[in-house]
Formats: C-alpha cells, structure tokens, sequence
C-alpha cells in the first residue's frame, strides 16, 4: 500500500510539471505568434461606465516565467472549443491565497493563447478576454521579455523602509512619472502591482491604498484585498530621498518609449 501511494504521489507531481511545462511552451510561442480577430474583453475590476469593449487582439498580460514557477500551481483542466476552435484550458492558482487566480485557454493547433480570466480568490471574475472570432493564421510577432534588473529589490527596500512587498511578488520595472516620484512595477509572475511614490495623494478606490509618509506619498494599486494592500505599505517609516535617487539613477531607462508612456500605462512584455 505504502508502495502504490508513493507512486500516485509522484505521477500527481510528473503530471503537475508536464502541465506547467506545456503552459510555458505556449507562453512562450506567444512572444512570436500572435492570434488576430474579433476579441471581447470584459473589465470588472476596477469598476468602469464601459465594462466591455472589442479589440483585436489579447491584451497582453506580462507573464514572466521564473515568478510563475514560484507562485502558482498549474493544472490541465480538459478541452473547450474558443471561436470554433479547440484549445486546452489551464487553471493557474497562486500559492499566495489573496492574490488573483487565472484561466487560460490555449489553442491545440497554433499553441498560443485565445482567451484568459482573472478571477478573485473566490473565483469572481474580475477581466476577462476571449476571442468571438479568428482569422485563420496566426500573426508574427516580436515581444521581448526584458529580465528585473539585479539588485533592484534590495534598493527599493532601501528607498522605502518598511515596505513589506505582496507575497510571492518581486520588482521588475521603475519608470519616472511626469508629475514627479517614481512608479515601481511588482509581479509574481502574472498579477502585476503598481507601487508608486508621489508629491500627491490619490484618491480611495478599491484596490487603491494610500499612505502620507513625511512630505509625499507612497501607493500601491492592485487587486489584492484592501488589508493586504494596506498593511504593505503600514511600516513605511519614510522616503529615503537618496534611495530614491539611486533607483532613478540606476533602474529607470532613459529613452523616448519611457517619456511618452502614460503613468497608467501596462506593459507590453510577457
């Protein structure tokens, strides 16, 4: 008996890691083929006059393989037909337990992505993106996965002590924000959060949080609960005008794509 459980326990793990493996696979054709039509998208979180619009195309979620490994468990879920083709479906759930779940369907043929669903932890959709029709080939593309730049953690824990960075999350990206401060992109592989340092408060929303350190203000925006997103930013003693110089100086790209971005503006890597 002891025998045989051993054995379901590791084809249960075999499996597990061929179902991730095939995700990365997929993701990663994703950079050069991209699938054009007639997309629905549907954005519940945050709330908008206008939850539902087309587009041509997935919008693209910047999913980044090393963190997904780290903090989501994948599974196979059986096939589904997506705009009349067939494509597995993969449930990503993440270790983090308050942090966003998501769906993805993947088409069998072309191995890339025809729709997608971020979900609540309790399983509430929160967007989501499906293709109604599709062209008949795949577009190629070019999308580059830029890697975090070393040390960056390590010096934005500097600027901001305190700060207790979302489970599972690290940072990836820092961009100047044209009305002064910084704005710091965190991922754990999937979910992507904004953390933003500014001379100005915010206005409260859901999946906003705000907090007055000394003469300016730090925010974090994402879906989180409002408790995770406040008590990330609880410790904050203050800003560290020189951290803050040195994450300006060493991890923000200085290029005509970084000035003309919008400060909400997602990226485009995956």
């Amino acid at each position: 008996m002891r025998a045989l459980l051993l054995g379901l326990l590791a084809l249960s793990g075999m499996a597990g890691a061929s179902d991730m493996d095939d995700l990365l696979s997929a993701l990663k054709q994703a950079r050069t083929l991209e699938a054009r039509g007639t997309v629905e998208v549907t954005v519940l979180f945050p709330p908008r006059e206008l939850p539902t619009k087309s587009a041509k195309a997935l919008p693209r979620v910047p999913f980044r393989p090393g963190l997904l490994t780290r903090s989501f468990r994948v599974s196979r879920m059986g096939q589904e037909a997506v705009a009349g083709r067939p494509t597995s479906r993969f449930e990503l759930i993440p270790k983090n337990t308050q942090a966003a779940r998501w769906t993805l369907w993947i088409d069998q043929e072309w191995n890339i992505p025809l729709a997608y669903q971020e979900s609540f932890p309790d399983g509430t959709p929160a967007r989501r993106a499906v293709f109604q029709k599709v062209n008949a080939r795949p577009a190629t593309v070019q999308l580059a996965l830029p890697a975090p730049a070393g040390g960056l953690r390590a010096a934005l824990l500097s600027a901001l002590p305190g700060l207790r960075l979302p489970a599972g999350s690290q940072p990836t990206e820092v961009k100047s924000r044209p009305g002064g401060g910084l704005e710091v992109s965190l991922s754990d592989g999937v979910n992507v959060f904004a953390l933003v340092t500014s001379p100005r408060g915010v206005r409260a929303a859901p999946g906003i949080a705000s907090r007055k350190v000394g003469a300016g203000f730090v925010w974090l925006v994402g879906n989180l609960p409002q408790s995770v997103l406040n008590q990330a930013l609880a410790r904050v003693s203050r800003v560290d005008a020189a951290g803050l110089e040195t994450l300006r100086g060493t991890f923000v790209k200085v290029d005509a794509s970084n000035v003309q971005n919008s400060p909400d503006s997602q990226p485009d890597s995956r």
